[in-house]
């Protein structure tokens, strides 16, 4: 018998093992509460707020999808997108479907900008602050130094300087000396990263300027070169002694980190919270359909309900919008979606489903350069081309004569005819895009032929619709942006940087074009299967 205690003492250590695992799970869950996450948020938007104070006449930028939780959707000049992938250690790169150039020049024209975007617990920066940022500035800074040295060799070689050549180049020529393309990086950054770094700088130069990015409009808007400077809630800042924007002798793109680095217990005079680092990244986890609009509409009610109160308040909050928006034709259907505490397999008292909405948070991005119908839809017609890129319309639009809807939810408008409306249900699998694009070139290139104005919508205006209209232009368009009803297509042959050429000119109208790398492996595949078919009929 007792032999048999070492065996029995050895069946109870994985249970109890166990039990501590739950327990610590638990804890975790319970300080990841829906009122623990918006109240950190609007803890860090306090701190955004004072950091901005400092500079009122810079614009507020946030950076996708993160910093739009850090200040109301008014506060923000513009959104941008720059993913942290792009600096992890090993894995940088620029990336030419995301070129945010419209950011550069919003930097020229108000003498900098402030881009707001957090990360989880225990980093101070996102990498997308600490390395693609300074990347992305350093490459436009040396294409922009390449660019204004080009002018000078043309204009010795002719031995004329026109003053119509190049007007915001001639005055900064003379400056080109001082003009400062090398990498910033924060200290923090180790010496055999940055060296790697500098090493590709060239390279991705060299990348920017073959895409057919519009690099003189760059060079003509930034007077001073690009340069990131960071802020967090550790950094010290005398009031008196913020240095003036004409001080510097650089184009500032203040990144402010709007969170803290360590998590920690919190009091109020009525609640005691837990702070969570970060709280606004991936708000498919814990927002419950909640939107940063939504948010800071109803803040104050949020915060002064308390943990008890939160989660029901942002149910009705939500349930209430989507009613709101499905009276107006919008499609938003009820989705059961269990709370976080159900999905890791806890059983508490208050698991129980709620029912709530798939709610778009980019309805709520701020961008430029677009334009608004009759019913506040945001159009971003692509140049002259006759061609114009949206979310999901609902409802007549004023200067839009036909409407290629590649929403699967939408349903077809009572008013439409066939020539003038195109439904297609495409999906977001590997294959559905591909399908319906022969389709959607024809309707297009029937409407282009008489003259007409096309929208082409999806259901965030983002990704299905633009790589629907990169087909288009791909196929029927000329590289000056010139419908030619395919003739330039014939004769040129399909490569991956012809079409990133085509995406890049999309990209300076559509400033908030985010497509995804399998939609654009389909619009290649599509466009390749149309030059075989054209060498087969040849």
């Amino acid at each position: 018998m007792a032999a048999a205690a070492p065996e029995a003492a050895d069946e109870v250590a994985p249970s109890a093992t166990l039990s501590v695992y739950k327990a610590a799970r638990c804890i975790k869950r319970r300080a990841s509460t829906l009122y623990n996450a918006l109240r950190s948020v609007a803890e860090d938007a306090a701190f955004v707020a004072e950091v901005a104070a400092l500079w009122p006449s810079l614009p507020l930028v946030a950076n996708l999808r993160c910093g739009l939780w850090y200040a109301p959707p008014r506060a923000f000049a513009a959104t941008c997108y720059f993913k942290s992938t792009d600096g992890h250690a090993g894995n940088w790169s620029f990336s030419t479907a995301r070129l945010n150039l419209h950011l550069a020049l919003l930097a020229g024209e108000r003498g900098g900008c402030i881009i707001v975007d957090s990360t989880r617990r225990g980093k101070r920066f996102p990498d997308s602050m600490s390395k693609t940022i300074p990347i992305w500035c350093s490459v436009l800074n040396r294409a922009i130094e390449r660019h204004r040295l080009q002018a000078i060799h043309k204009s010795a070689e002719v031995n004329y300087q026109s003053s119509t050549l190049l007007n915001g180049d001639a005055e900064n020529n003379s400056d080109l000396s001082n003009w400062d393309s090398s990498v910033h990086l924060p200290v923090w950054v180790l010496g055999t990263e940055k060296n790697a770094i500098e090493g590709r700088i060239d390279e991705w130069t060299d990348q920017f300027e073959s895409c057919g990015a519009d690099i003189h409009s760059l060079a003509v808007g930034l007077q001073k070169p690009l340069r990131p400077l960071w802020i967090s809630q550790r950094t010290r800042i005398w009031l008196n002694e913020v240095p003036e924007l004409e001080s510097w002798d650089f184009t500032p793109i203040i990144l402010i980190s709007a969170s803290d680095a360590v998590a920690t217990q919190r009091m109020s005079s009525e609640f005691s919270w837990h702070y969570i680092p970060g709280a606004g990244d991936d708000e498919e986890s814990w927002a419950r359909g909640l939107t940063p609009t939504l948010f800071w509409k109803h803040s104050y009610d949020l915060i002064d309900a308390g943990p008890d109160r939160c989660n029901q308040i942002v149910a009705d909050i939500v349930e209430k919008d989507r009613v709101y928006r499905a009276q107006r034709g919008e499609h938003c259907p009820q989705i059961t979606c269990k709370s976080l505490r159900s999905l890791a397999g806890a059983k508490c008292n208050d698991d129980q489903t709620t029912e709530m909405c798939a709610m778009n948070l980019d309805h709520c991005t701020s961008t430029m350069d677009a334009h608004c119908s009759n019913n506040g839809l945001l159009l971003f017609w692509i140049g002259t081309s006759n061609l114009a890129v949206s979310s999901t319309f609902h409802g007549a639009l004023v200067g839009v004569d036909c409407i290629l809807n590649c929403d699967s939810t939408s349903k077809l408008p009572a008013s439409s005819s066939e020539n003038s409306y195109l439904e297609l249900s495409i999906v977001d699998d590997r294959f559905s895009l591909m399908r319906n694009l022969p389709k959607a070139v024809d309707f297009a290139k029937r409407n282009l032929m008489a003259g007409r104005k096309i929208l082409v919508c999806c259901q965030n205006g983002e990704d299905i619709s633009i790589c629907v209209a990169l087909a288009i232009l791909a196929l029927l368009f000329d590289d000056n942006g010139c419908f030619d009803y395919g003739n330039y297509f014939v004769k040129r042959d399909v490569t991956k940087l012809e079409m990133r050429r085509r995406l890049v000119f999309i990209c300076k109208f559509a400033v908030n074009a985010r497509p995804s790398r399998g939609n654009l492996k389909q619009v290649y595949g599509f466009l390749s299967s149309q030059k075989e078919l054209l060498s087969c009929l040849t």
